[in-house]
């Protein structure tokens, strides 16, 4: 009878304590708390936890990415209440960088089992970065072209109409409705805590557009301390010179004006009780360097999240993103010396735009059920100008995610999307759009591998035109072969959908006409790669050398053709541009970087990363209608060389290095792109009557630009406090002259000054 009487009343243990680092003592937030190999507990803001248990001995293990690993054994007797304090020590052969985006959970970067790559927002704040565009320029591999990113080659130029890449904002889309393009300057490089990018097809999680990969923009929460910061800047635009056949052509129309930028940002991040707040705000003016272009914007957003006290793991709130922008958009030059940049006749175009996002989120963690997410996006893109082209856009995105760690060692994810897309425009007409996909994948650690594996099934309608489900599946290993080795391997499919304005647009851009094609296929791809991360620390140095070798490979790829699509009596005898199934192609590639970090001496920090990608696009099968050969040479109605993909570069180079000695930095970056091979041949043939005096247009400009270009640019600050930090920045250091695509001169020279607060 006592036996049983003490099995009937006895009490559970309850084991509680905090977790700080070691060095810092800063109190650690998100520490998985296992007990017995199975999750029990995370620690709160304030590193603390509390565990209750049955009395025994049990294995408590303490696990955080970039932490090494705490594991204890403790016996509790039948009631106790004991307390722990637990230290984690940094590990010193990781990268110290901890993705979301690969499998939609937290894991350390080295253990990706794809290639990926993390920009911090220092690096963004020390180059004056006015939008999220000109930040992707400093990511290996990857180039935007007319706000169309390219990751390793996956996109040419379309000027704003369809992406490869997946743009995000924590998780959630931020292509538009209607073009299904990025909207650059509306991402808020404020408010930044890092952006993920992923190298390959990316569908299985993410959908349509990543075909070709994905850009995740991840914004901060408030930490214990509140965060208050301030930066204004002015520049100024110098003189532009093309020197060329011995001479030097003034390409400046300004005068003895002095055209300006100026900006202003202001960020505040706090923890109100249990409620999480940030606030940012970003005004930009540009007089611009090209004859009447300008842009002047204005944007505000918030981000909230409340944590419930009474319901243990709950959490919901509110982000929210606004922004206005006034601009006139150039297009194409009137010739490669002094009209450089002076628009071609009927080329500018005025335009007010207003865009608007609000993300409703609720959020459920229980450490026996998992975590439950239901996300949700009401993003409004709304176009006025004066060329007959207004449009509004409007996306509804609807997303249930439940994610399940079973064991120490692997993870599950699951989740199902609806999109809603409803477009109104004068450009593209009156369409709505349908998304419903449902996803799925683990990631398991085994020994020294790590395994992902993933499947989607999608399926996209346009009006009444219906596809059929689509699958795509991924599978990926990462093999840590030594200390700091680690071998990866993956093969992914891709898919895309076509946008609405690649299906339905027609209008006209001075003399060109872009023409409609309603009956535009998705096209599908497989991304393969192989690839080798090596982390090193010796002494005071410590960096990494990553190699990849990949091959891309697309199915009716969609790129815009030149062609007679049009009536004998439109401009240019019914020639213009049409997004077109081009048929098979194929992107060879190799991608090799290295990072270096460490210090000379007591005072000097030094910084430094480089990386080179090769690529070999070439197009497998031919529509006649997109290239037609006579004698093994191109017509004048498709493409300008060979099979080479166009508007692809074949070698990429990028560096920067930084040098900080006590409260000072001086830095410099690189960036090559060799000349384009492959272009529309209407840009060199004459057949296109842009004003071009003879002789200086577009191929007068490839004759002379061989070898690519290269921009270099200029960086020094000096941290006065604190608070106050002075920096003085050169874009185009050597005032080089240059094209990023056919007609389109990039910014000269420009000299920057800004003073940033932090409080």
């Amino acid at each position: 009878m006592l036996l049983i009487s003490n099995f009937v009343f006895g009490q559970n243990a309850e084991l509680t304590g905090k977790v700080t680092d070691a060095i810092s003592n800063e109190p650690l937030i998100g520490v998985s708390v296992y007990v017995d190999s199975l999750v029990k507990a995370n620690t709160n803001v304030n590193g603390e936890f509390s565990v209750s248990m049955t009395p025994g001995t049990h294995q408590i293990s303490f696990r955080l990415l970039s932490y090494e690993l705490s594991k204890q054994t403790i016996l509790l007797t039948d009631g106790e209440k004991k307390s722990l304090n637990i230290k984690l020590k940094g590990t010193s052969t990781d990268l110290n960088t901890v993705v979301i985006s690969a499998g939609k959970f937290e894991q350390r970067l080295e253990d990706v089992t794809v290639s990926m790559e993390v920009l911090k927002p220092k690096l963004i704040e020390s180059r004056n970065v006015t939008n999220m565009e000109e930040a992707m320029e400093f990511i290996p591999g990857l180039t935007v072209i007319d706000g169309q990113a390219n990751i390793r080659g996956g996109s040419g130029w379309s000027y704003g109409a369809g992406s490869r890449v997946q743009i995000l904002v924590d998780d959630l889309p931020q292509l538009t409705a209607d073009a299904n393009d990025a909207k650059w300057n509306f991402l808020p490089v404020e408010n930044l805590e890092q952006v993920e990018v992923i190298k390959g097809a990316s569908s299985v999680l993410f959908g349509s557009s990543a075909l070709n990969g994905v850009i995740n923009i991840r914004t901060a929460y408030p930490t214990l301390k509140p965060i208050t910061k301030f930066s204004l800047f002015t520049g100024i635009y110098d003189r532009p010179v093309f020197k060329i056949d011995g001479k030097e052509y003034d390409l400046k129309w300004w005068g003895d004006n002095m055209l300006r930028t100026t900006g202003f940002s202001f960020f505040h991040s706090q923890q109100l009780g249990n409620l999480d707040l940030v606030v940012g705000e970003n005004v930009f003016d540009d007089q611009g360097y090209r004859d009447g272009e300008s842009e002047r914007r204005g944007r505000f957003n918030f981000n909230t999240r409340y944590r419930f006290k009474k319901i243990e793991g709950l959490s919901a709130g509110v982000n929210f993103n606004t922004m206005v922008t006034n601009s006139t958009i150039f297009f194409l030059f009137q010739n490669d010396t002094t009209g450089g940049y002076t628009p071609a006749t009927n080329t500018l175009s005025d335009s007010r735009a207003y865009r608007t996002n609000i993300d409703p989120f609720v959020t459920y963690s229980n450490k026996k059920l998992g975590t439950f997410r239901f996300r949700n996006r009401w993003f409004n893109t709304t176009n006025e100008n004066n060329t007959n082209q207004n449009s509004t856009a409007i996306l509804f995105y609807s997303e249930l995610q439940y994610q399940k760690s079973l064991t120490e060692k692997i993870n599950l994810i699951a989740g199902i999307v609806r999109t809603h897309s409803k477009v109104e425009s004068e450009l593209y007409g009156n369409h709505t759009g349908l998304q419903q996909a449902a996803y799925v994948q683990g990631d398991f650690k085994y020994k020294k591998f790590s395994i992902s594996a993933g499947a989607r099934a999608e399926r996209n309608n346009v009006d009444s035109l219906s596809e059929k489900w689509t699958p795509v599946f991924r599978t990926g290993v990462n093999y840590n072969a030594f200390k700091g080795t680690y071998f990866r391997a993956s093969v992914g499919q891709g898919y895309r959908f076509p946008s609405i304005a690649e299906m339905f647009i027609k209008t006209n851009v001075g003399s060109l006409v872009i023409y409609p094609n309603p009956d535009l296929q998705s096209e599908t791809g497989v991304c393969y790669e192989i690839g080798v991360k090596q982390l090193f620390n010796v002494k005071k140095w410590s960096g990494y050398v990553d190699v990849a070798i990949f091959r891309n490979e697309y199915k009716d790829m969609m790129e815009f053709a030149f062609a007679q699509w049009g009536a004998f009596t439109e401009p240019l005898i019914g020639n213009g541009f049409k997004s077109l199934n081009i048929g098979d192609t194929r992107i060879d590639g190799l991608e090799a970087s290295l990072f270096l970090s460490g210090q000379l001496g007591k005072d000097w920090k030094v910084n430094f990363m480089a990386s080179y990608t090769f690529l070999d696009p070439r197009q497998l099968t031919y529509d006649s209608a997109y290239v037609l050969k006579v004698g093994g040479m191109s017509t004048a109605m498709g493409s300008d060389s060979t099979d080479f993909l166009k508007y692809r570069s074949e070698h990429m180079l990028k560096g920067d290095l930084a040098i900080e000695w006590k409260k000072f930095e001086l830095g410099m970056s690189l960036r090559y792109a060799s000349r384009m091979e492959n272009i529309d041949k209407i840009f060199v043939s004459g057949l296109l009557d842009l004003a071009f005096p003879p002789g200086l247009g577009i191929d007068h400009y490839r004759k002379y630009h061989r070898h690519g270009d290269a921009v270099y640019d200029l960086r020094s600050s000096w941290t006065i406090s604190e608070h106050v930090k002075l920096s003085f920045i050169v874009k185009n250091l050597t005032n080089y002259v240059y094209m990023q695509r056919p007609a389109d001169m990039q910014p000269p020279r420009q000299f920057v000054g800004q003073v940033n607060f932090t409080f």
